[in-house]
């Protein structure tokens, strides 16, 4: 069993004494969420072991960049491993920090990218900072979108709340842009509306889908769903073959703002938007 060292300058028996880093996080967005304006060092947390989980090097590494006076506070003060620091004010070689801990970035993806950590590139952390694979708690996709397929991409390190927006008992529409090879027959949006189609393999029905035609080939489908490829089955399963997929919406989010193969962290208001919307959706089952 490996052994756990307690954080920098705290009591062994203190409460932060043996911490994983998802707990770690519980207890960092607990803080915040009744003060966030807690700096992380409320928590005992030392600077280098902050830039650690972050990603930014080793323990060790981390440690050499704040004794290198590397790491500064956003007025130029020099920042020691052992000082008061919060998020937002800290600087390295003069730069912000990555997102912290906690966050939730939306990114656009572009087709040919691939939702995975481990996979043949280019992966969609490519587009990222190399250290977001570092961090741990890593930035994980909420969900997958297939290599074919672009569009809105949530990454996040809270747990829970990536588990809420991916679990089948919750339902958060998504919106897709579809284009087809053939032109609409008319009755697909009644099928897709049934919650009676089912999928090939599937035993349980496909809850209500709303399509809504753009062009006699271009479309957009909202699910509540979220089964293996369930677009292209969809469409497969009425006599459609589905030529390009694009994500455009996530519940209340879109890609407003964001250039293909870029990203943006969330405010905490859309946050908070986005917990209201699983809330919203959890009720409505």
């Amino acid at each position: 069993m490996g052994m756990c060292r307690a954080p920098y300058g705290s009591a062994a028996s203190g409460p932060m004494a043996c911490t994983g880093p998802r707990q770690w996080l519980r207890q960092y967005n607990a803080r915040a969420s009744l003060d966030p304006s807690a700096p992380p060092s409320a928590l005992r947390v030392s600077l280098a072991r902050y830039l650690a989980r972050l990603g930014y090097g080793t323990r060790k590494e981390c440690e050499r960049l704040v004794a290198s006076r590397q790491v500064r506070s956003a007025s130029g003060a020099i920042l020691r491993d052992a000082d008061p620091f919060a998020h937002d004010d800290v600087r390295l070689d003069g730069a912000p920090l990555d997102p912290p801990p906690g966050s939730v970035v939306l990114l656009h993806k572009p087709v040919g990218y691939v939702c995975s950590t481990r996979d043949r590139p280019p992966l969609v952390y490519d587009l990222a900072p190399p250290r977001w694979l570092q961090r741990t708690p890593v930035l994980a996709t909420v969900g997958r979108l297939d290599a074919d397929t672009s569009g809105l991409l949530l990454l996040t390190d809270d747990g829970p709340l990536n588990h809420q927006l991916t679990s089948p008992r919750w339902h958060l529409p998504k919106g897709y842009d579809v284009t087809l090879a053939d032109p609409l027959r008319g009755e697909e949006a009644e099928q897709f509306a049934s919650g009676t189609l089912r999928l090939q393999g599937d035993d349980a029905p496909l809850r209500p889908a709303l399509l809504s035609a753009q062009a006699p080939r271009q479309l957009r489908l909202t699910i509540r769903e979220g089964r293996y490829h369930q677009v292209r089955r969809m469409f497969a399963a009425v006599g459609h073959h589905v030529v390009t997929l694009h994500r455009a919406t996530f519940g209340p989010l879109d890609l407003t703002g964001v250039a293909l193969g870029h990203w943006r962290v969330l405010s905490p208001e859309e946050v908070s938007g986005l917990r209201q919307a699983v809330q919203e959706a959890k009720g409505s089952r």
